[in-house]
């Protein structure tokens, strides 16, 4: 009796950035390396716990996808930080990927700061020249009280640092910013920090979504703010973004706010449509205000 090999063998749950929906996903790793970050619950489960995927058996698959499906020209090496993995082994998969699926023109990964550190722009130019054209790097902040009290493990220049490096070996980066991470006593240094990350490594995309909690998440980050933790209500999280965009000097920066998590959504492009996006958040103020509505909700504007 002959059984079916599916192509890819994923442990479950696999979580990709939304602009990876039609990737092909490889799980290189399984879940993140670091792990500790207090408002995170993606791989917080115990068959979650972070490990190399045996090399053979991810070209094996790559093999196997490139059988029954060559066509695919989008590839994303999972789980939390593939980047985690050596520079040897990142090769070997960026290779069979161009071997086994030509058509492929982009692979990317989520990747921590500190993943890049141990890694030289030779190397990273090295990996790009084998197809990895983009990362996505979750910043969070650019505020060290909110990264500590994250539990982040990085700081404004550690983040910087890898995101520039990167930028350096010609890989895109995609950054990831957290509306409310700070809460209400942080707000104001949350959001100019994080402009001064993005004004100084000038990526090429930009994200934000809005901080939820799940699991228990709630209790850790108030845990990491000893308790003081106050969530921005809907007023404070535009009063947030505006003043995150107004502190923006970006050249050519793809922006979303889009996440299922952001009651107002924005999109454009930094600095060229700076205006319009801030006059969509006034907007945004205006109405919060006129219909009294205290705390964040789900309805989008």
């Amino acid at each position: 009796m002959h059984y079916f090999q599916p192509p890819v063998d994923y442990i479950e749950p696999v979580f990709r950035p939304p602009s990876e929906a039609d990737s092909l996903i490889f799980q290189v790793t399984n879940g993140c390396s670091w792990n500790r970050c207090t408002f995170c619950d993606m791989y917080i489960d115990d068959h979650k716990r972070f490990r190399p995927k045996p090399e053979s058996d991810v070209l094996a698959e790559i093999e196997r996808c490139g059988q029954v499906m060559p066509w695919v020209q989008r590839v994303f090496l999972a789980d939390g930080d593939a980047m985690a993995l050596s520079v040897r082994r990142l090769s070997s998969i960026l290779e069979a990927i161009r071997t086994h699926l030509p058509q492929v023109r982009r692979v990317s990964a989520y990747c921590l700061p500190v993943n890049l550190k141990r890694k030289s722009v030779e190397e990273l130019q090295r990996l790009r020249e084998l197809g990895l054209t983009l990362i996505y790097m979750g910043a969070e902040s650019g505020s060290d009280n909110v990264l500590a009290a994250f539990d982040k493990g990085e700081t404004f220049e550690s983040t910087a640092e890898a995101l520039l490096k990167a930028q350096k070996a010609g890989i895109k980066r995609s950054v990831m910013l957290i509306n409310g991470a700070g809460g209400r006593r942080y707000s104001d240094e949350h959001a100019e920090a994080s402009a001064r990350l993005v004004n100084l490594t000038q990526p090429e995309y930009l994200a934000t979504l809005v901080l939820f909690f799940r699991r228990g998440a709630e209790q850790r980050v108030r845990a990491g703010y000893d308790g003081d933790f106050e969530p921005l209500d809907a007023e404070g999280l535009f009063r947030e973004m505006h003043l995150l965009i107004s502190a923006t000097e970006l050249k050519q920066t793809v922006f979303r706010s889009d996440h299922v998590s952001n009651a107002l959504v924005l999109k454009g492009t930094l600095g060229r449509d700076k205006a319009r996006l801030l006059s969509e958040i006034e907007a945004a103020v205006e109405w919060v205000q006129q219909h009294h509505i205290p705390m964040r909700q789900q309805e989008r504007f």
